[in-house]
């Protein structure tokens, strides 16, 4: 744990301090043409305004791209808890059916429902299961 913090604050603080020095070296404001076949709609913007900003659209739509294409993993996710949910009611009603005819209360299985199972690394110590 105490590597994994001192590898990220190497790497986080120079890149925090070059983006804080490119702001601070590139204050001139640029003209930014937004139309490109006229040339009539511009923009003024300091540069480190528009390299920034360049970067968080660019972050913004590989972020919506990567959600989108993993949309039939969730879709299937969502099928399977749905399943498992059908499968839990059906043993709970064979189970009381099995119950009834045998004459005794029906008993649910010992240890948690499958919804509340920790989906954390079964590892006695946790620092391997990075």
């Amino acid at each position: 744990m105490l590597l994994r913090r001192i590898v990220t604050i190497l790497i986080v603080l120079p890149i925090s301090l070059g983006l804080v020095m490119l702001a601070v070296a590139n204050r001139q404001k640029i003209g930014l043409v937004v139309d490109p076949f006229g040339g009539a709609w511009s923009i003024e913007a300091p540069l480190y305004l528009v390299v920034f900003a360049a970067l968080i659209v660019g972050v913004v739509i590989g972020g919506a791209s990567v959600w989108l294409g993993q949309g039939r993993y969730r879709r299937a996710a969502r099928r399977n808890e749905r399943e498992a949910r059908r499968a839990r009611t059906q043993a709970d009603e064979l189970r009381a059916v099995v119950s009834a005819r045998e004459g005794t209360a029906p008993s649910r299985p010992a240890g948690p429902p499958l919804a509340a199972v920790s989906s954390a690394p079964a590892l006695a110590d946790r620092r391997h299961a990075a």
